[in-house]
């Protein structure tokens, strides 16, 4: 395999490893690292980070802004994508339609 060819990935862990090197990592406002979580499926891994409830001036949990990314990676490749900050089954339903083209 060419040295810049990506290994593809056999654990949650490894995937997880992938991530963290190609990706800047999410930090939490305290600036501490976000933690990633991975969602396994039969052709890949969905890795996103977890952020806490944001709280507006009285306390009262308010959403999270829209935006940001999660990311997919291969198994058969290790290649990763970004796909939108969708709910887990959409962001994965998405990956499938583009990886059939």
């Amino acid at each position: 395999m060419p040295p810049d060819t990506p290994t593809p990935p056999t654990t949650p862990e490894q995937a997880l490893a992938i991530v963290r090197s190609r990706y800047a990592q999410p930090r939490l406002p305290d600036g501490t690292p976000a933690p990633l979580h991975v969602h396994e499926f039969d052709i890949g891994y969905l890795v996103y980070a977890t952020l806490p409830p944001i709280a507006d001036a009285s306390g009262r949990p308010r959403p999270a802004a829209p935006g940001g990314s999660k990311v997919i990676v291969a198994k058969d490749t290790g290649e990763t994508v970004a796909v939108p900050n969708y709910p887990v089954e959409t962001a994965i339903a998405l990956y499938r339609r583009q990886a059939r083209q």
